[in-house]
């Protein structure tokens, strides 16, 4: 297809990139969390919108399905960035990643003592990174799923995820000991469409730009 094509993925970071993409002069035709269409067409008969799941956003746009696509920060720590443009922090989908443990989990001591802790997360890159860099043992478990309830069954002293209100940690008797990064959502860009298709990308970046600077 010689248009563009944008990966986003449903949810908040669809809607808080609606604004940025009006400032393009670019409309969605429908609304993902209603329709059952995968491919959604834009008022442009150039552009289209292609509805994936939020960690696979970078690789559809390293593999060029995808010309641009907004991702948080989190998904591309642990895709690793490789063959992406990352232009712009959109200051979207803002949250943080912490670490959490059960309430009374005293998680200083145990770091102190050097105990070795059980950690559950999706983002194992990034917690693996953290804990190495402060010389804390941990093994660290893959979960898709609800972190909270690793700890809550058994599985995992602490977790690592990402955390807006912290609603969801109170609810589950869980509480946040640490802070790993701040997260928000990048704009990113093959780097071949950068070049083959810049006259039509060029006022989609600046558009980008423009409404994130105001």
């Amino acid at each position: 297809m010689n248009g563009i094509t944008i990966a986003l993925s449903k949810g908040r970071i669809f809607e808080e990139t609606l604004p940025l993409l009006a400032a393009a002069g670019i409309v969605p035709q429908e609304n993902p969390e209603t329709s059952r269409k995968l491919i959604i067409a834009t008022n442009r008969p150039d552009v289209r919108v292609v509805v994936v799941r939020a960690s696979d956003v970078p690789t559809y746009v390293q593999y060029g399905a995808a010309d641009l696509g907004v991702a948080g920060r989190d998904v591309l720590i642990e895709h690793g960035g490789e063959g992406l443009y990352q232009p712009l922090d959109l200051n979207i989908a803002r949250c943080r990643m912490m670490v959490a443990v059960p309430e009374g989990f005293d998680y200083e001591n145990a770091v102190r003592q050097g105990a070795r802790l059980k950690v559950a997360t999706k983002y194992i890159n990034t917690a693996r990174e953290h804990f190495a860099a402060k010389g804390v043992h941990v093994d660290l478990i893959k979960l898709y799923g609800s972190m909270e309830l690793a700890p809550l069954a058994g599985l995992a002293d602490a977790i690592v995820d990402l955390v807006s209100s912290g609603g969801t940690l109170k609810a589950n008797r869980l509480v946040a000991v640490e802070h790993i990064l701040d997260i928000s959502s990048r704009l990113i860009v093959n780097q071949a469409a950068l070049k083959l298709k810049h006259a039509q990308l060029s006022p989609i970046l600046d558009a980008f730009t423009g409404a994130v600077a105001a």
